[in-house]
């Protein structure tokens, strides 16, 4: 386990942070975190992982609670914590360099022009900058040597990925806790804070007094001005719509997530497998 301190010890803020993690945080963060790495086997004996950071809360803390687990764990792998720079305004690159030095993550940055051409375009714009960002840490990840990237998405992600396919897009589908890449052979990604909850992340993050970037592209500020216009995200319109279910069922979130695993095959009309559609009518 940890380093034991005595009394009178002096730590410095990067330990004191790392300490939460395991302490104050144990049962909704750390355990969380240790439970999605052994239930979707997500770490193997001489892994090589890229540790993607976004600069936000969930990137960093992830970078932080992988350190622990190197620390302390059983699986011998290795990190590298890459952050993309797709064009940030100097204020934010700068925040992400001084909060990798207060939480002691040696980061390794690359420079990108994913904002300058995402700002070109006029359609699909946060899907496509998503897709690029992916490839790009791909690619930085395999040059590093690594054969998985981590990425920072967090339960309530999952959640709200179902319901977006469900109520925007009219499919069921979820966000996986591991795949394999299919453009770059033999790299797969994973997501470890799959069980942790972005409310317990928000407290780790406030009870430590850190400030962490958000998106900050320029189209994500649009729509934050015309959000207090009265306008509102469709992911936003989602995590309104399940506190307030939540406000009937208490459960409804922990529901959600559950029906992607209790899927009844033989009550649903046609499913997609492998690019193919396979109705109920095929075997009626």
């Amino acid at each position: 386990m940890s380093k034991k301190y005595q009394k009178g010890d002096k730590m410095e803020k990067y330990e004191e942070i790392e300490r939460t993690i395991i302490t104050t945080y144990r049962k909704t963060i750390w355990a969380k975190f240790i439970k999605a790495i052994t239930t979707y086997k997500m770490i193997q004996e001489g892994d090589k992982i890229a540790v993607c950071i976004s600069g936000g809360k969930d990137s960093m803390l992830l970078a932080k609670c992988l350190e622990e687990l190197k620390k302390h764990g059983k699986n011998n792998f290795e990190l590298e914590f890459i952050v993309m720079n797709p064009g940030y305004q100097e204020a934010n690159k700068q925040k992400i360099i001084q909060n990798s030095k207060i939480l002691n993550i040696p980061i390794t940055m690359f420079e990108t022009d994913i904002f300058a051409r995402v700002e070109k375009m006029t359609d699909h714009e946060c899907y496509l900058c998503a897709r690029m960002r992916r490839g790009y840490l791909y690619k930085k990840a395999q040059e590093l040597g690594c054969n998985k990237i981590a990425l920072g998405h967090h339960f309530d992600d999952v959640i709200e990925t179902v319901m977006m396919g469900i109520i925007y897009a009219g499919k069921m589908q979820t966000m996986m806790p591991k795949l394999k890449s299919t453009s770059h052979p033999g790299m797969e990604l994973i997501r470890p804070l799959y069980f942790v909850k972005e409310e317990d992340i928000i407290s780790w993050k406030e009870k430590n007094n850190l400030d962490f970037i958000k998106c900050a592209c320029k189209i994500t500020q649009r729509q934050e001005n015309s959000e207090q216009n009265g306008a509102s995200s469709k992911r936003e319109e989602i995590k309104e719509l399940i506190q307030y279910l939540k406000t009937k069922n208490k459960n409804a979130d922990i529901n959600i997530f559950n029906s992607t695993k209790n899927i009844n095959l033989d009550t649903i009309i046609s499913y997609k497998k492998d690019g193919k559609i396979v109705n109920f009518l095929d075997e009626y």
